[in-house]
């Protein structure tokens, strides 16, 4: 798995808290935040946070890009409504030869690991049969398992981030959509 951050709002803090404040302020945001001092946003964002008054943290996004994950995992992503998604297309990229991922639990298992790359082998054979036979992609990607590596970028703001990591970083979640979790958080807490 890769988790790179491709792009995210410069002083995250500052901005959130320069939204928080302009609600009571004669001034522009962009005053404010001239006008904060570092130690002010730390307080007004613990402040926030506390009193669970998210929406000045939506002004802050943060995008990521991510590879080598399966579609079990970001259909379990998707369920994140605060966020925006940019998905590897199977309509319109063939899946002859797919990649995919192996979970652990079956790596780890004697005789689980072949019995799967068996399974993946007739799944690939018969999508390049219903390929052959002329079925469009977008047809022929039905008998494509989840387990079927992708490509995805994920833009999420800050509250939804919070969210995210919240649900997805504990030992409840699935170990997959974990991982990128902590990766993602990791990655955040270099910049925010």
């Amino acid at each position: 798995m890769r988790c790179d951050l491709i792009a995210y709002t410069p002083e995250p803090e500052l901005t959130v808290a320069a939204a928080a404040r302009l609600c009571y302020a004669a001034i522009g945001a962009q005053q404010l935040q001239e006008r904060m001092e570092r130690p002010d946003v730390e307080r007004l964002i613990r402040r926030l946070s506390d009193s669970g008054h998210w929406s000045p943290f939506e002004h802050a996004s943060f995008t990521f890009a991510v590879e080598g994950v399966s579609r079990s995992l970001t259909h379990q992503l998707v369920r994140h409504r605060i966020a925006s998604y940019s998905q590897q297309s199977q309509r319109y990229v063939s899946e002859k030869n797919f990649a995919f991922i192996i979970p652990p639990t079956i790596a780890e298992v004697p005789g689980a690991l072949a019995e799967f790359e068996r399974v993946m082998a007739e799944t690939a054979a018969a999508y390049e049969r219903l390929s052959a036979m002329g079925i469009p992609r977008e047809d022929a990607r039905y008998v494509l398992p989840n387990a079927c590596e992708t490509k995805i970028v994920i833009t999420m703001n800050a509250h939804g981030l919070l969210n995210f990591f919240a649900h997805r970083t504990c030992q409840r979640a699935q170990w997959e959509i974990r991982d990128l979790a902590l990766k993602m958080l990791t990655l955040v807490k270099t910049v925010a």
